[in-house]
């Protein structure tokens, strides 16, 4: 059984310290001043100064306000950016740096090494998602024999039952109807003076 330690000298005894990776932690950021992308913009333009960033993660969920991760393509690059912006002023608070926990999905892409996430398990499905899911497709030709129409539904214009099928109806353009036949009483051309009062 193994024992423990002391830290070195000058660390306090409940930091613990993450192995140096390409993906630095930044802690402490202001999540209410600036919005997602400005702040993902200037966080980019800050950090690489030291090297190429790969990524810049900055949300602004609950859970992850006011932190983000920085990945860059080495650990030499991340440690360097570390040593020189920990502690430093950024819009108005010290930032608090360090090595993330686990690498970045980036880095995994990059060495070939990422697993991708496993599919969701089977869902039960409701009732009602059921009857949703299994709807037909609107404009499909129905698979029941009956030809009376649907209550809300347009009748169809006489002779166009059978004319064609439904996928080649689909986008073609309707001949028009005679319109000297009967003109309607509600369309009246708007008088000129009619905006003043």
């Amino acid at each position: 059984m193994a024992t423990r330690t002391a830290p070195p000298p000058g660390l306090p005894q409940k930091v613990v310290t993450n192995p140096p990776n390409q993906t630095l932690y930044v802690g402490n950021l202001p999540s209410a001043k600036i919005q997602k992308d400005d702040l993902r913009t200037a966080l980019y333009m800050l950090f690489s100064t030291y090297g190429p960033v790969l990524d810049v993660v900055a949300l602004k969920t609950m859970k992850m306000r006011g932190q983000a991760h920085i990945v860059y393509r080495d650990i030499q690059t991340a440690t360097q950016a570390m040593r020189s912006l920990d502690g430093m002023e950024f819009l108005g608070r010290k930032m608090k740096i360090s090595y993330a926990k686990g690498r970045s999905n980036i880095i995994a892409k990059l060495d070939g090494t990422l697993v991708p996430p496993k599919a969701a398990a089977a869902v039960a499905l409701t009732t009602v998602q059921q009857s949703i899911f299994s709807a037909p497709v609107p404009g499909a030709p129905s698979t029941n024999t009956e030809t009376s129409v649907p209550q809300g539904s347009p009748a169809k214009p006489p002779g166009t039952e059978t004319a064609m099928p439904a996928e080649e109806a689909r986008g073609t353009k309707r001949p028009r109807e005679d319109e000297e036949e009967e003109e309607s009483d509600s369309d009246v051309a708007m008088e000129e003076d009619s905006d003043e009062d």
